[in-house]
């Protein structure tokens, strides 16, 4: 099978880390974000901006509150897919796969890392919820304030959301819209990848 240089060698993880790095100096904002797609009870589709912010040797991680809509309904279904798209690249990746939560020292970690500001705002938004006014959320972040003092601590229904994917499919732009297309496909973490070139 022919694979131009932009998708060498067989780990998707590999080739994700590399474009993601390329997108980092030429995409104006966000090279990092998501459209992460879920779905509710009645299987209607839900998708949103988030920002990726790790990828691992298996799986990408992006962080939430759990009790917001994403949040519930990755619990319910325990799967989600999204897309990561460059612009100035054209170029983008596709991700289908299982969901588990990271909630250990990794996202403590994360969570320290944010501004104090982004830290309490956590824990003021009851996120996807119905707010009456916008007077109603600054207090609840002078309140969180208070409450949690100088260095508050990880709110236990906020943490990170792992993606292992079962299927990675990477797209890249080609003259008169002939794009190259491959998938890396496998139906379980130990099994190997399968890749197919994919027809534009």
């Amino acid at each position: 099978m022919d694979r131009s240089g932009i998708f060498a060698g067989d780990d998707p993880f590999a080739i994700a880390r590399a474009w993601l790095a390329e997108a980092e100096p030429v995409e104006p904002n966000d090279p990092n974000a998501i459209a992460l797609a879920t779905v509710d009870s009645e299987g209607m589709p839900n998708v949103r901006m988030v920002l990726l912010k790790e990828i691992e040797a298996d799986a990408f991680v992006f962080y939430t509150n759990y009790e917001s809509r994403k949040g519930r309904e990755i619990a319910a279904s325990g799967k989600a897919a999204f897309v990561l798209h460059w612009k100035s690249l054209r170029r983008q990746i596709r991700v289908r796969g299982v969901t588990e939560r990271e909630e250990g020292p990794q996202a403590d970690a994360y969570y320290a890392s944010r501004s104090l500001k982004s830290r309490l705002g956590a824990w003021a938004s009851r996120q996807s919820e119905p707010l009456s006014s916008r007077a109603a959320l600054m207090a609840e972040v002078a309140k969180v304030t208070v409450e949690q003092g100088p260095i508050p601590r990880r709110p236990p229904f906020w943490g990170g959301i792992r993606i292992r994917p079962k299927e990675i499919e990477f797209w890249a732009d080609g003259q008169f819209r002939l794009h190259d297309r491959f998938r890396w496909s496998r139906n379980d973490n130990d099994a190997p990848w399968e890749i197919v070139r994919l027809n534009p």
